[in-house]
């Protein structure tokens, strides 16, 4: 790094950081947001309600930052590929509402962020065009891939069971459980932030589908 002895800006540092859900611990990951600090002139972070002390050690790092929060991804519908294929989903909480949003939208914000001024200490709550039920997701894939996939929800129990053996980690499971659970009773909320940064409404669901068909056939 080149050293700096004056002037309005130091050369040596990189205009911008892009972070993408940082998978660390406040305390591992807070090495990395002073290396940041010292060496950046803003930092753009996608982020998450799991990542509220990542969040807070971003905010108190001296440099501007933007926040940027997707609800639920589409990509998440990935998990059912193996029982899209079977035939049969078998997942909790069908009737859980979620605002997907298609992972092109959440580069396509990052991008708009990046490149222009304007967006220091904002957080912007990212969704897809509509609130589509778990089942109802699993419908358009069938719909999409020319599949027919009937869905089945286990008992809360065994659910949790068969999650562990995927995911082995406990409070993952627990907090999923229970973000599901919420969504159930009150489904996630469509913004309109897609369209007031990018400029064109987000992607639906069913161009997700479309996009990651050959994941499901």
């Amino acid at each position: 790094m080149r050293r700096y002895d004056g002037g309005e800006q130091d050369p040596s540092r990189m205009e911008s950081v892009f972070l993408d859900h940082l998978p660390l611990t406040a305390e591992r990951a807070a090495p990395l947001i002073d290396t940041i600090a010292r060496h950046a002139r803003r930092v753009v972070y996608v982020s998450s309600a799991f990542h509220s002390e990542v969040e807070k050690l971003i905010e108190h790092s001296g440099i501007p930052w933007t926040m940027l929060r997707p609800g639920s991804f589409a990509a998440d519908a990935l998990a059912f590929a193996a029982q899209v294929r079977a035939g049969v989903v078998r997942w909790p909480y069908g009737g859980a509402g979620r605002a997907v949003i298609h992972e092109k939208d959440v580069a396509a914000v990052a991008t708009h962020v990046l490149a222009s001024a304007g967006h220091g200490g904002r957080r912007y709550a990212l969704s897809g065009p509509e609130t589509l039920t778990q089942v109802e997701q699993v419908r358009v894939i069938g719909e999409v891939t020319g599949r027919e996939v009937r869905w089945e929800e286990p008992a809360p129990g065994l659910a949790r069971a068969e999650l562990l053996k995927v995911w082995a980690d406990e409070a993952v499971v627990d907090a999923k459980l229970e973000e599901w659970g919420t969504f159930a009773g009150s489904p996630e909320v469509v913004t309109n932030t897609v369209r007031v940064l990018t400029g064109r409404p987000p992607r639906t669901f069913r161009q997700w589908a479309q996009d990651h068909a050959d994941a499901f056939r």
